[in-house]
């Protein structure tokens, strides 16, 4: 680095020429100097060993100056929501804990897969039967003590619940533990796919976890405190742990709703008290004005923005999101009642949830306030448009009567239960698949935050950790059934060793077809990838009678593939049915990082631990790949440059 400027000789006012002065760098400006090495192009290390040349430029790369600030906010950007503007801290204290952190977390998760990496039979062309009798016995209540064929990280705890554990222990603030887990997801799409596997998994773990303590911080609060929007927002954070979602955002979209619900209002009444109400007023007491609020605000919200109750899809789980009912304007009628209950509150009315059964309600006293008679309310279905029910029609609405008690008016705590109640029945009716024991799972952990003594739910608990193959010490729920099945759970402890397979053993030259390769299934037509095959069938005679494998022309003595399929969900297919795919594309699979480390244009590169399964296939898939997508093209046949001439031979 040039550290000083020759200037050139300049006679001086005598016409005597002086000796030429050199110019340090050090003698810059302090301001001058951080500019420069504020440079975008310079790097952490370039700072470090620029301030080791002299004290100067030591002084001017000093921890709590703009230097190491610029470096810290240039490679870490979204880190800067967490500091003040214009802050002094030691940026170059908070920049060797960010690096350090950022090593030890991909340290980390570089090394799940290689320990938690399980053999994992697939379903067949169809959902396998026996995942059916699992979902149905956690329905029913007998006790699962076979797994699920298919588990995910997703959703065994011991892989999310010991990395979890790893990171805690690093003592280290958990903003920084995010911001790496995010920057591995954020990297080069088609690569580190098993990297990004495993850190989505934990960030969902980490985030969760997090919105645990924010949930049980807001039942502490005092009931006149808890906002069931608040709460509302906790539990879609919870179930959409990935997703950006904010009270702070939802907030101000409810904001710009009501704003409109003003406009129509001013038109009907400019003076209004609605239209001068500040946070913290109290609600308007006047009937007729009250009857004005409601009137605007359905005008707005089923008219003007068509919100509506969702009965084509009604139990779609994205009905019970709040961010979601935003979105897609509509919803089910607890979500859509918290929407108004909350809009109506910012317009100076006070409405009260009603836990009416099937059918969620609100109510809008008539009398003075502190009334309990049901016929002094009008019952508002959120569901029906906002339309205004009596209490005799609120019973058309379920086809029986119902007792008083079912018109009182209700808590958040209990709004919130009702809520995460209708996440579980959801959860409970899947078929089966990681998407509904995810939601089960996750509306389970709710349920038992809000009502932690809820024996019933405990149990399903427990059923379903041990389905999943959770290990029950890490969860007290689980011990009530730990007597029926702790042959399963030493099975879990010490699992087998997985199995290689190679090509080139006799009993396996049959196999044409290798993992990474990207298939179409002739019949069905789907897309897939292999990540798994078997010389012959190797499922239940059950299963076999069930998928009718018998018909096929080779029958269950032909290789079976394990694929992962474009729909998400992981098949079972027969070799038969299997052909290369004519233009290789990306398989959309949640579980594709799980196996494999990279998409390459025409197939899938194996991870380290699929290496190990399957050593010999990755020399067959680079082979099958140049066979079928890298020929030259045929050479057309030379053409006669006089066609006339060549008629008339």
């Amino acid at each position: 680095m040039a550290t000083s400027v020759a200037k050139e000789e300049q006679p001086n006012l005598n016409g005597i020429i002086c000796e030429p002065h050199a110019k340090k760098l050090t003698d810059l400006p302090t301001e001058l100097l951080e500019h420069i090495l504020c440079f975008p192009v310079l790097k952490h290390d370039d700072v470090c060993n620029v301030s080791c040349c002299c004290k100067r430029l030591h002084d001017v790369c000093h921890a709590r100056g703009k230097v190491w600030g610029h470096q810290y906010k240039l490679r870490w950007p979204r880190l800067q929501r967490f500091y003040r503007q214009n802050e002094s801290c030691d940026w170059l204290k908070e920049y060797k804990t960010r690096h350090r952190v950022g090593i030890q977390i991909r340290r980390t998760v570089e090394s799940i897969s290689k320990r938690f990496f399980t053999e994992v039979v697939s379903n067949g062309d169809e959902i396998d039967p026996r995942k059916r009798v699992c979902v149905n016995s956690l329905k029913s209540g007998y006790v699962v003590s076979k797994p699920s064929p298919v588990l995910s990280p997703l959703t065994q705890g011991p892989v999310l619940g010991d990395s979890f554990a790893e990171i805690e222990s690093l003592g280290m603030p958990e903003h920084f533990c995010e911001d790496e887990l995010l920057f591995i997801l954020n990297s080069d799409r088609r690569k580190s796919l098993t990297l990004k596997y495993y850190a989505k998994k934990i960030l969902y773990f980490l985030r969760q976890q997090n919105i645990l303590r924010s949930l049980k911080a807001f039942l502490e609060q005092p009931a006149e405190r808890q906002s069931a929007l608040e709460g509302a927002v906790l539990v879609d954070q919870y179930c959409n742990p990935l997703a950006d979602v904010t009270l702070e955002n939802i907030s101000l979209q409810l904001d710009e709703i009501a704003e409109k619900a003003k406009k129509m209002l001013r038109i009907k009444n400019p003076s209004h008290p609605s239209l001068r109400l500040s946070q913290g007023d109290p609600v308007i007491e006047d009937f007729e004005l009250q009857r004005q609020v409601v009137c605007a605000l359905n005008s707005v919200l089923y008219e003007q923005l068509q919100y509506k109750g969702n009965e084509c899809d009604y139990y779609n789980p994205l009905n019970s999101y709040i961010h979601q009912v935003l979105l897609r304007r509509t919803g089910i009628p607890i979500s859509l009642s918290i929407l108004y209950m909350t809009l109506a509150r910012k317009l100076g009315l006070r409405l009260e949830p009603v836990n009416f059964p099937n059918h969620f309600l609100l109510r809008w006293c008539q009398k003075p306030r502190g009334s309990e008679d049901i016929y002094d309310f009008v019952y508002i279905d959120a569901f029906g448009k906002g339309k205004q029910l009596t209490a005799k029609e609120c019973e058309y609405l379920i086809g029986h009567q119902v007792t008083a008690d079912y018109y009182s008016a209700i808590s958040t705590t209990v709004v919130l239960l009702r809520m995460v109640g209708n996440l579980l029945n959801i959860g409970k009716r899947g078929e089966g698949n990681e998407k509904s024991y995810q939601l089960l799972r996750d509306s389970l952990d709710l349920y038992l935050t809000i009502d932690p003594d809820n024996v019933q739910y405990l149990l399903l608990q427990a059923r379903l950790y041990f389905h999943l193959g959770i290990w029950p010490e890490k969860h007290g729920a689980v011990g009530y059934l730990v007597q029926h099945t702790l042959e399963h759970i030493q099975h879990k402890k010490h699992p087998a060793t997985p199995e290689v397979k190679r090509r080139s053993a006799p009993e396996h030259l049959e196999v044409q077809y290798s993992v990474g390769l990207i298939m179409k299934h002739k019949r069905s037509g789907y897309n897939c990838v292999i990540y798994g095959w078997d010389p012959k069938c190797t499922m239940s005679q059950e299963w076999i009678t069930t998928m009718r494998v018998h018909q096929l022309s080779s029958g269950a003595s032909q290789p079976f593939y394990n694929v992962l399929v474009q729909d998400g969900t992981c098949r079972y297919a027969a070799q038969e049915n299997l052909e290369p795919h004519s233009a290789p594309l990306e398989i959309g699979h949640p579980e594709v990082g799980r196996y494999f480390s990279e998409f390459a244009e025409t197939h899938y590169v194996a991870n380290e631990e699929l290496q190990t399964r399957y050593p010999e296939d990755a020399a067959q898939t680079l082979g099958s790949v140049r066979e079928l997508y890298h020929r030259p093209p045929p050479e057309t046949p030379a053409t006669d440059p006089n066609p006339q001439q060549a008629m008339s031979m």
